[in-house]
């Protein structure tokens, strides 16, 4: 299961001017400098001026580029999505499903992951560009974890008709609303009773393709 993805900001795109020249070391240095804010002030303290002063890069290059936080933290919703989710592959669709929520876990329990993806959230509200990006980010995520879905359909552990990515937003549906919403605290237990719950609904046929 394959897809071609790429979150889009406006302007021109930062990563792909010159590999390896000037633009890439701007942009190297302008993420860094976002999540180094992140983690020693939060998002609510999030702005272009102190991203551009830490990453030493001037203001007018980051607004061009940037335009405003909501593009900085899509820069970094650009970098975290090129680490592919890594499939858990025991041959077991319950191992493989408890595996994928504990990595959620584990991801959402850096605190700067968490404050970019509640940053993007907020904006959501009311810029098209952070609903974009969000709605990107998770799409592709979805259809990554999907493919150990799929292929415990093909191992005849789950009814053909499953649909794969409805499996995932089964399994990932109570740990964001956690997460994200009630700022409810998580530990490997809730993750994996997330990924028993999804597989008992797709083992019962609730997550049929329609």
């Amino acid at each position: 299961m394959q897809l071609e993805f790429s979150l889009k900001v406006d302007g021109p795109d930062p990563g792909t001017q010159r590999p390896g020249g000037r633009t890439e070391r701007i942009r190297t240095a302008v993420v860094a400098a976002t999540r180094a804010e992140l983690v020693a002030h939060g998002y609510a303290a999030l702005t272009v001026e102190r991203v551009a002063e830490t990453a030493g890069v001037a203001k007018s290059t980051v607004y061009r580029r940037w335009r405003d936080t909501t593009g900085l933290l899509t820069e970094m919703l650009r970098e975290l999505v090129k680490n592919e989710v890594p499939l858990p592959a025991t041959g077991s669709i319950e191992e493989d499903l408890r595996e994928l929520a504990r990595g959620i876990f584990h991801v959402y329990a850096d605190p700067v992951t968490r404050d970019m993806v509640l940053g993007l959230i907020a904006a959501a509200v009311h810029e098209p560009r952070a609903a974009q990006a969000l709605h990107d980010f998770f799409h592709i995520r979805n259809v990554q974890a999907a493919e150990s879905v799929q292929q415990a359909i093909e191992r005849g552990q789950l009814p053909a008709d499953t649909d794969p990515v409805e499996v995932i937003r089964a399994l990932g549906a109570p740990l964001y609303y956690r997460l994200l919403v009630t700022h409810e605290p998580i530990d490997e237990s809730i993750a994996e009773h997330a990924a028993l719950a999804a597989l008992a609904a797709a083992r019962a046929g609730v997550h049929r393709i329609r």
